[in-house]
């Protein structure tokens, strides 16, 4: 874990937990989230069709002629979303779920299929992105679509967020009420999230025109923490919304574990902004382009907070070559000099550091104590890592 980002004013606590040991802890969860991954979505042809038809979907004559079927079913849903599952994601939103069910007195073991779900929905989102914006790499792989084509990988990808359907089948089959409520909690953040991509797809170029007109980042930066807050911090919400249905929490302790959620998925992604400038690998690999959000020209966490701290002069010329999609070779490596020089990336991971802990506080009494700091230290090694998204 990397040291406080805050001012020392603002400081988050010591961590309690030595960084190896937080780590064997997400090592020992990890292989049991996997395991019910396979249960969602088996990486062989012999289960495809319970994992993507409902039930009766199927006549008896199909059903007998299933295995054809079931071969069929895998290549063109199964082995993309596997593609992506099975590369170097960290897991982090299920595990800190799975933690959260435990902290919380529920059987995390027994809801392993809804844990894992959020990572199919997650992995689902990251398919269809790469489709929308040509990415060519993902988590040091060949993207979804650059190896199954883009009409598998769109219908893959969106079929990876009903998946859920199945899990709440599998872990509630007898109580109609809790799966409705799991049900309409997946459609809330699947409507968020989609509002947040419509966003990021548009593009925040008017608000950006306007920053670097008059000088005044606040519209900019509004726009693009709702998008972040929208795509990744309604999802992540949803998962910790998810711990307080399957534990019966009550209203007070629900509504700050989906603020938490909210807090840590939205930091994530502004921490994921910052990543992006020097490129995120893993074991030495690239998993994705260098600044492939500025090649593309998006408006970033880094540069909305550019505006006022970066010269004038520097920063007309850069958006200028930003919205041209010019920016490349030495005036790419400047360009991320001059972000970090001014100030902007360090007034990210304050944000971030800072949307964490005013989430925490309204947490942290409700928990058992017992045990609770590692919830909190998840979140922070989530936000503070170079992440694989």
């Amino acid at each position: 874990m990397t040291g406080a980002l805050l001012h020392p004013t603002d400081a988050l606590p010591t961590p309690r937990t030595a960084p190896d040991r937080l780590q064997q802890h997400i090592d020992r969860i990890v292989p049991r989230i996997d395991e019910h991954i396979d249960r969602l979505c088996p990486g062989t042809t012999a289960d495809a069709c319970a994992a993507w038809l409902p039930a009766d979907h199927l006549t008896d004559a199909e059903q007998r002629g299933a295995a054809g079927l079931g071969h069929r079913l895998h290549d063109a849903l199964s082995a993309p979303v596997r593609h992506l599952t099975d590369a170097a994601g960290r897991r982090w939103r299920p595990v800190m779920i799975w933690e959260a069910v435990d902290l919380l007195g529920g059987d995390s073991e027994r809801c392993g299929p809804l844990i894992a779900a959020i990572e199919m929905l997650h992995t689902g989102s990251l398919i269809v992105d790469d489709v929308q914006d040509d990415s060519p790499l993902r988590r040091g792989r060949p993207a979804v679509h650059t190896v199954f084509g883009v009409p598998t990988a769109l219908n893959a990808g969106t079929a990876a967020y009903f998946l859920w359907d199945r899990a709440v089948q599998l872990t509630f089959p007898d109580d109609a009420g809790r799966g409705g409520e799991l049900r309409a909690l997946l459609l809330a953040a699947l409507r968020a999230g989609h509002a947040g991509q419509a966003l990021d797809l548009q593009g925040h170029r008017r608000e950006m025109d306007r920053a670097v007109a008059d000088g005044d980042r606040d519209t900019v930066l509004d726009v693009v923490r709702l998008t972040h807050r929208l795509k990744s911090g309604a999802p992540t919400a949803a998962g910790m919304e998810t711990a307080a249905v399957v534990t019966d929490a009550g209203p007070e302790m629900r509504a700050a574990l989906v603020a938490f959620g909210s807090a840590v998925g939205t930091a994530y992604q502004i921490a994921d902004d910052v990543a992006d400038l020097r490129g995120v690998t893993h074991a030495g690999e690239p998993t994705k382009l260098t600044s492939e959000d500025l090649r593309n020209g998006k408006v970033t966490m880094p540069l909305a907070h550019a505006v006022g701290r970066l010269p004038q002069e520097h920063l007309t010329p850069l958006w200028q070559q930003i919205k041209e999609g010019t920016l490349h070779g030495p005036a790419l490596d400047l360009a991320r000099e001059r972000l970090e020089a001014c100030g902007a990336v360090r007034a990210c991971r304050e944000e971030a550091d800072r949307i964490v802990h005013d989430a925490w506080t309204r947490l942290a009494p409700l928990l058992p104590h017992a045990n609770r700091h590692v919830l909190h230290e998840l979140a922070l090694l989530i936000v503070r890592s170079k992440q694989i998204a």
